[in-house]
């Protein structure tokens, strides 16, 4: 989380994988229940006018040495769009913590209404790194949904980041599937590309009212003998603004 692991990312392939996982981690932008804070792929749904949304997950990833981050994101839903702000903090085990703020921002311009079979939507964001100062990171995001029946969910991705230190450009795409098997039980499984990394990560969330939601998910990061795994628990809540 220093200059040296800044450099590493360019010169050492391992540590791309794990520079490219940070970025990946620290730059993801979900502020709604429809997906978890965690998620690689979001959906084109915003909160309802006059709702906010409290969303905190902590993660766990098996690099050497281990990466270990905590994100809370605060969002509500302000006139069309809805506007939040992430907090992230990791830590490579033994090494320096790296904080990042930043403003989000997020407008669904198609299929606003909740029975809307398609719906579409533009969001970006900023990232500050708080910790060193170095050049920030951001993101700009076209995610779509297709309510395929009342408990399937299709959605997809496609957008660009610039990643902290470099603040180098790539692109990213994805998709994502969600069944509600009911009210209760969910279960996810999604497919995504960025920073040059592929990301398969699939798991179950439990809603214990319609506005407060449990995600327990697992990541697989790279290809090959260079992958690493990735463990999130993610907690959503929802509420009226005063």
């Amino acid at each position: 989380m220093n200059q040296k692991w800044a450099e590493a990312t360019i010169n050492n392939k391992r540590t791309m994988i794990r520079g490219g996982l940070f970025l990946c981690v620290s730059l993801w932008l979900v502020s709604h229940v429809q997906a978890g804070g965690h998620f690689d792929v979001d959906d084109a749904g915003t909160l309802d006018p006059g709702q906010c949304l409290v969303e905190a997950w902590a993660s766990h990833t098996d690099t050497k040495p281990a990466l270990n981050g905590q994100h809370l994101g605060p969002a509500c839903r302000v006139g069309p769009v809805e506007l939040g702000l992430n907090l992230d903090r990791f830590s490579l085990s033994g090494e320096r913590t790296q904080v990042f703020v930043g403003p989000q921002v997020k407008w669904t311009f198609y299929g606003q209404a909740a029975d809307a079979p398609l719906s579409a939507a533009i969001e970006g964001n900023v990232s500050f790194d708080v910790t060193h100062g170095r050049r920030n990171g951001g993101q700009i995001l076209l995610p779509v949904t297709w309510h395929v029946t009342e408990p399937l969910q299709l959605h997809f991705n496609l957008g660009v980041d610039w990643a902290p230190f470099t603040g180098k450009r790539s692109g990213r795409g994805g998709a994502q599937i969600e069944y509600a098997f009911n009210p209760t039980w969910s279960v996810i499984a999604e497919h995504n590309r960025a920073f040059n990394l592929w990301t398969t990560r699939g798991g179950v969330r439990y809603s214990f009212t319609p506005l407060v939601s449990l995600d327990v998910t697992a990541a697989r990061i790279g290809t090959g003998s260079e992958a690493v795994h990735s463990f999130f628990v993610g907690l959503n809540y929802e509420f009226k603004r005063p």
